[in-house]
């Protein structure tokens, strides 16, 4: 019977730090050709879309269906689970958590292997849901961070996330830019991270426009990088505007656009330099929700968690 876990299941059961492994290795398995994954496809809807994305994992025995739906503002999301052994389904998982653990723990990653090593600052602009497990993924990837830097524009949302992740606020956008490590979660569709604001040897993970009439960067980002690179060409060139219009503008070409899968894999050396600026563009993958949700599904069963349906 397939089990079903509710987000309060999902949520209790993986924290983004314990996620990190878990995408690691599914980074491991994408360098390697061991996980097919088809990128997002939204269709349209009278208020909003219907987003379906999807993979196989043979590794792990499964094969995975996300889909959400985007209607008055509101998203619900949800994550099939199949068994490659019977071909049976073997858990419904709502996965509004479960994708924001794998996507906090995919930046984790990045700045796993494309921090300079002396890394000891981060700088967040946006101060919704997403950024917390940013947050928490990181520091669990970079233990030299001493501190933490926010920003947002709605000054009660940054002193609640300040509060709750042990930032200090910033003043402006342009002092949380000004760390080690910058993370972009916004759903602003204009850039708010400019490259001018950058020190020498920043990693930036811009995870919050995953949409090709959006952007969180602008084209100076892209000009001053030594090194950039995405989860998935192939989805990039579909929705990342943050690429695609630098592209366009001929400030980059897609042959200078790395997959983070070979940096963990060890056949693309990354960071050359510890004053290198370096990006890692974020759109988020079936396969990471795959791996995540078999982690969840595991611990459920070994818990005794969830309703079998």
């Amino acid at each position: 019977m397939p089990l079903f876990l509710a987000e309060v299941d999902v949520a209790a059961l993986l924290t983004p730090a314990e996620a990190l492994p878990v995408v690691e290795e599914s980074f491991r398995r994408l360098a390697g050709g061991r996980v097919e994954n088809v990128p997002r496809r939204r269709l349209a809807l009278d208020d909003g879309s219907f987003a379906l994305m999807a993979a196989v994992d043979p590794e792990l025995g499964y094969a995975g269906l996300k889909s959400y739906t985007v209607v008055g503002g509101r998203l619900s999301f949800v994550v099939c689970l199949f068994s490659l052994a019977s071909g049976e389904l073997a858990a419904v998982l709502e996965a509004d958590a479960l994708g924001q653990r794998r996507t906090g723990a995919a930046s984790g990653v990045a700045a796993k292997y494309l921090a300079r090593s002396a890394a000891t600052s981060l700088g967040v602009i946006g101060c919704g849901w997403q950024a917390e497990s940013q947050v928490e993924a990181i520091r669990a990837a970079v233990p030299t961070i001493e501190r933490v830097i926010a920003f947002c524009r709605t000054p009660e949302k940054l002193a609640a996330f300040c509060a709750k992740t042990g930032a200090a606020p910033a003043e402006s956008p342009r002092e949380a830019a000004a760390q080690d490590i910058v993370v972009t979660a916004t759903t602003s569709k204009d850039p708010v991270l400019r490259g001018e604001w950058l020190e020498e040897g920043a990693l930036v993970c811009a995870i919050g426009a995953n949409d090709r009439r959006a952007r969180e960067l602008d084209d100076v980002v892209l000009e001053r990088a030594t090194f950039v690179c995405c989860d998935s060409r192939e989805q990039a060139k579909l929705e990342s505007g943050d690429l695609i219009e630098p592209v366009a503008h001929g400030v980059i070409d897609w042959l200078e656009v790395y997959e983070l899968q070979d940096v963990v894999a060890g056949t693309v050396p990354g960071r050359g330099a510890e004053t290198d600026i370096a990006v890692f563009k974020s759109n988020g993958l079936a396969a990471w929700d795959v791996a995540v949700g078999v982690a969840v599904l595991d611990r459920a069963r070994e818990r005794g968690i969830g309703r079998e349906l």
